[in-house]
């Protein structure tokens, strides 16, 4: 039988032969056989794990202390409220935190002996508040800035939050940005330089294009971080989710409402980890990476 038949209107129609058939057939057959498999192990794990939990001897008291649905609805809407301040916080955040990550990055790569205290700087920054813990910065921050009682420093607990995390993010995500810059092979700043290009021009047209596009999934990962560290500014007394989970605790002398908390963390954090699975596959972490080997420092 051929893979092509030609019908009585003369035009070629393609038609799979019978061995394509049951080649196509037999990756159906094996691709339901596992998710078939998937589906009953993960059920047995699940099981095996849902039986351990609640045939322990204190699981009647932790799911009174952390599982009660009345105390959940009771304290949810005064959760999501505290949880859209966290998302406030991070949105202006990443946008901040991605202008200087930017500007650190640029000033790492500059080349010269004139330079030099900009590298010297941009270097100490990333040095420095890459290796203090982000709490630290933030009580740093948070009760070191209004103790100087200088004019124009915020006093609001939400702005000093957010500055705190604007600082320690900025120095990961300078790296970030530095590492791609650094991927962009030397031939490409020769080939712009050739052309007639300056150097702020070939970083600008050339350079920065590349980079940008090839860090694009770890920047996500960022962010993602970033969204669960911003409910670290509750310790500045900022109402965000888990300071209302908090209060809702103390108020009915249940823990249910941190649960709650950590919930909707995780159904806001979910979809954009999804969103960068799916970004990475679809550029692929190879071509992300590709120009790393033999890459060199801007020139």
């Amino acid at each position: 039988m051929t893979d092509r038949e030609v019908p009585d209107d003369g035009a070629a129609a393609w038609e799979p032969s019978a061995v394509q058939r049951e080649r196509l057939a037999y990756r159906r057959r094996q691709s339901r056989r596992s998710t078939a498999v998937a589906v009953a192990s993960t059920a047995a794990v699940v099981a095996a794990a849902v039986l351990a939990l609640t045939s322990s001897p204190g699981w009647p008291r932790v799911r009174q202390s952390f599982f009660d649905p009345d105390v959940a609805l009771a304290s949810l809407p005064r959760v999501v409220e505290g949880l859209w301040l966290n998302v406030r916080v991070m949105a202006v955040a990443a946008v901040v935190i991605l202008v200087v990550a930017l500007t650190l990055a640029i000033a790492r790569t500059l080349r010269g002996p004139v330079f030099f205290p900009l590298r010297a700087a941009a270097t100490a920054y990333v040095d420095i508040f890459r290796g203090l813990p982000l709490i630290l910065v933030l009580l740093l921050v948070g009760f070191g800035l209004p103790g100087l009682r200088l004019q124009g420093i915020p006093s609001s607990a939400v702005m000093l939050g957010g500055l705190a995390l604007v600082l320690t993010y900025s120095a990961y995500v300078a790296e970030v940005f530095r590492a791609g810059i650094e991927s962009v092979h030397p031939s490409q700043v020769a080939a712009a330089r050739s052309l007639g290009l300056s150097r702020a021009q070939t970083m600008r047209t050339v350079v920065l294009p590349q980079a940008v596009r090839r860090v694009v999934p770890p920047l996500l990962n960022d962010l993602v971080a970033l969204q669960k560290d911003s409910g670290l500014i509750s310790i500045l007394g900022a109402i965000d989710a888990v300071r209302a989970a908090q209060i809702s605790t103390a108020q009915y002398a249940n823990f249910t409402p941190y649960v709650v908390a950590g919930v909707l963390f995780v159904l806001l954090t979910i979809p954009l980890t999804r969103f960068t699975d799916a970004l990475a596959r679809r550029g692929g972490w190879a071509g992300a990476t590709s120009g790393l080997a033999g890459a060199g420092a801007l020139r």
